[in-house]
């Protein structure tokens, strides 16, 4: 699973830095899909992976307002501190804990710790897959989604 975190991470971070080669508007740009935006779709998924993580932790929720993040470096900032207490979590052994039941704010449904971490996963991929398309969109090649090929096993997680 640390893999599959660092994986996103790792692409999340290639797409912030492929953004810097758009200007605000683009960013702000409405598009069909994902979280309305190129920006806002980034902020999205670094706020949906950190509340679900917070949701497993039994802390509450964080709410972000996305109208505050209008800038690359806003979101990035934001994305990287969320992954700070993120990386903290798993240093604690949230992974590797047994799993459990978690419930959620925001659902009445109730989830086992394992499926929302795999959710989490696929949550980060499907829009990945969207800023891909966009990126088309724009005449611009998109970052690379493989997973292999990106040294995963030795990359430093736990800073």
């Amino acid at each position: 699973m640390i893999q599959f975190f660092t994986y996103n991470w790792q692409v999340r971070d290639e797409w912030f830095q492929w953004c810097e080669q758009l200007n605000e508007d683009e960013l702000l740009k409405k598009r069909a899909g994902g979280a309305g935006s190129i920006l806002h779709t980034l902020l999205h998924i670094a706020d949906v992976e950190y509340s679900w993580i917070r949701a497993i932790k039994g802390l509450g929720d964080t709410i972000v307002d996305f109208e505050e993040y209008r800038s690359l470096s806003e979101a990035k900032q934001l994305s990287d501190s969320f992954r700070k207490d993120i990386k903290s979590y798993f240093g604690e052994g949230l992974i590797d804990a047994p799993d459990f039941t978690v419930s959620i704010p925001w659902d009445d449904d109730e989830f086992s710790k394992n499926e929302i971490l795999h959710h989490i996963v696929a949550h980060e991929i499907h829009h990945i897959g969207q800023l891909s398309v966009w990126a088309r969109e724009l005449g611009l090649a998109p970052v690379s989604a493989n997973f292999l090929g990106r040294d995963l096993k030795t990359a430093s997680f736990i800073e």
